[in-house]
């Protein structure tokens, strides 16, 4: 029996009643079928004239196309319905929660946008002179000093476009720090329960990473981490920890983690990106942490995913501070100047060189800005009390059923459940996540962190209402206690009301398709041949 007795049925097979009629055109009703663009398109059309030109004049060196450039072309309704059509095919906060652990999906506020699409803003070049821009210059200026207040901080980078990229930003301002006072220390420590970008970043700066092991809490294990600092005395460059942590919890022991390490002369880098936890409760920088890359796109709501657009602005303590990259803000009698050169810099300025060609994304400032105005130091802080509330509200509401692996005590922003429950049902991790698809939501985040075996992180934020928040764990009880009834079918097979089945994702990962290849032109028989 499903739960929900009354509207839509919830069971496989029900869902879309006891009959399946496949229709002529692969649609089912209003869910559209979409093929290719290529697949129906023609290189001859277009939604635009345009005159021919045979005198232009091409500064590309010999480098312009000589060929057609072979994209298709549509007539400009056919354009807006693929487009429309696809995004019916996205998940996004605009359909429904999004319970990705460690990702932060929250809602952006309109408002945001608005602000961000205000022609001032949304219309300046990064090569304009520097005289035409000093109101973008502010905006930029008065972020940082709100990045640095909320951290208790120095000194803030704003160019690096997103966590990996601030976490490199951090530490090749920590590797500068200690090349300037003589040092050449080979070692970063990582926390087990850290990001994985953190050692990537670590050996990327050719630095050994040396993991330290997590209690049986879920948090760093302090008399690991004393031994391992014996071990490698005099070679520690820093640590590596993300608090709160990847599984969700608070790492108590931060300050003396921060002690421990300074009396080796190294730098505590914090990954940032679950800032979202602790807005207005903590400042990093009371806790001891060195560097911090701050998310704007998870902890302060502006768009998320698809690979960008991001921002991820490092704060440096006063140690740090002379070494933040170019390009930077500077303050002068006659306005704000930027500073993109070493030959401009003034004396203890000591940049150790540029992130990217640019500032940084301008959108994301903006947007950034107006949550931070619109919410005030009030407002931040509930939304972090709030995300916290949400996170444990529902394991509250799903902790008899599901197992928690670091017993039942409290979480920050998110909640980390394991697969156990699931032990001799036939149901795999990935069944369940694929059939919480059927249900209207898109997954939690799966097998990570790798310190649990089967981890569901699952973060609702602040976004979410009470309501909402009751269906998804309605959802959830109704989704275990079928798979502990056996009703495998549920499971294996989805999603079965997904526009696609479950896909072969390791060969789509390992033997990816790049290009559309027009198929052969099919055989057509004769009724009289036949």
């Amino acid at each position: 029996m499903s739960m929900n007795t009354q509207g839509r049925p919830t069971k496989p097979g029900e869902a879309d009643g006891a009959f399946h009629p496949k229709t002529f055109t692969g649609n089912r009703g209003l869910d559209m079928e979409e093929p290719l663009i290529f697949e129906f398109a023609s290189l001859e059309t277009t939604g635009v004239d345009l005159d021919e030109d045979d005198s232009a004049d091409f500064e590309l060196g010999g480098h312009e196309r000589k060929a057609e450039i072979g994209l298709p072309g549509l007539a400009e309704p056919e354009a807006m319905r693929h487009y429309v059509r696809l995004s019916r095919n996205n998940f996004a906060i605009d359909s429904g929660l999004y319970p990705l652990g460690s990702c932060t999906m929250k809602h952006n506020p309109r408002l945001n946008e608005k602000m961000a699409r205000l022609p001032g803003f949304g219309d300046i070049h990064p090569l304009q002179p520097v005289s035409t821009v000093q109101g973008a210059l502010e905006l930029m200026e008065d972020l940082a000093h709100w990045l640095m207040v909320s951290t208790n901080t120095s000194a803030v980078a704003m160019s690096p476009k997103a966590g990996a990229h601030g976490e490199l930003c951090g530490m090749m301002a920590i590797k500068a720090a200690h090349t300037a006072a003589g040092r050449d220390p080979k070692i970063v420590l990582v926390p087990e329960s850290a990001h994985g970008t953190n050692p990537a970043t670590a050996a990327l700066l050719r630095y050994k990473v040396v993991s330290i092991d997590a209690k049986d809490d879920g948090t760093v294990d302090l008399e690991a981490l004393k031994r391992t600092i014996a071990e490698h005395s005099g070679n520690i460059a820093g640590i590596m920890l993300t608090n709160p942590n990847t599984c969700g919890l608070f790492e108590r022991d931060v300050r003396q983690i921060a002690e421990m390490i300074h009396a080796e002369d190294a730098y505590f880098y914090c990954d940032g990106a679950n800032f979202n936890a602790i807005v207005g409760k903590a400042r990093p920088g009371d806790l001891g942490i060195d560097a911090m890359h701050i998310n704007l796109h998870k902890t302060f709501s502006t768009p998320h995913g698809g690979g960008g657009p991001g921002a991820g602005p490092v704060v440096l303590s006063r140690r740090l501070a002379p070494f933040a990259p170019l390009p930077f803000i500077r303050k002068t009698d006659k306005g704000l100047e930027l500073v993109e050169t070493e030959a401009s810099t003034a004396e203890g300025e000591k940049p150790f060189g540029r992130m990217t060609a640019f500032h940084g994304q301008m959108g994301m400032y903006v947007r950034a800005l107006s949550y931070m105005m619109s919410h005030g130091s009030d407002g931040l802080r509930q939304a972090s009390e709030d995300a916290v509330l949400n996170a444990n509200y529902i394991r509250v509401g799903l902790q008899d059923l599901m197992s928690l692996p670091f017993g039942e005590r409290p979480c920050m922003h998110e909640v980390l459940f394991d697969d156990s429950f699931l032990k001799d049902t036939g149901v795999t991790t990935l069944d369940f996540a694929k059939a919480m698809i059927d249900e209207g939501y898109h997954p939690m985040t799966m097998y990570f962190p790798l310190v649990v075996h089967g981890a569901m992180l699952i973060e609702p934020t602040e976004s979410e209402s009470r309501a909402s928040l009751d269906l998804f764990i309605a959802t959830m009880r109704d989704l275990v206690m079928s798979a502990k009834r056996g009703e495998t079918d549920r499971f294996e097979g989805a999603p079965y009301l997904a526009p696609r089945r479950r896909l072969d994702e390791t060969t789509a990962a390992r033997k990816p398709v790049l290009k559309w290849t027009k198929p052969e032109p099919a055989e057509v028989t004769s009724a009289a041949a036949e």
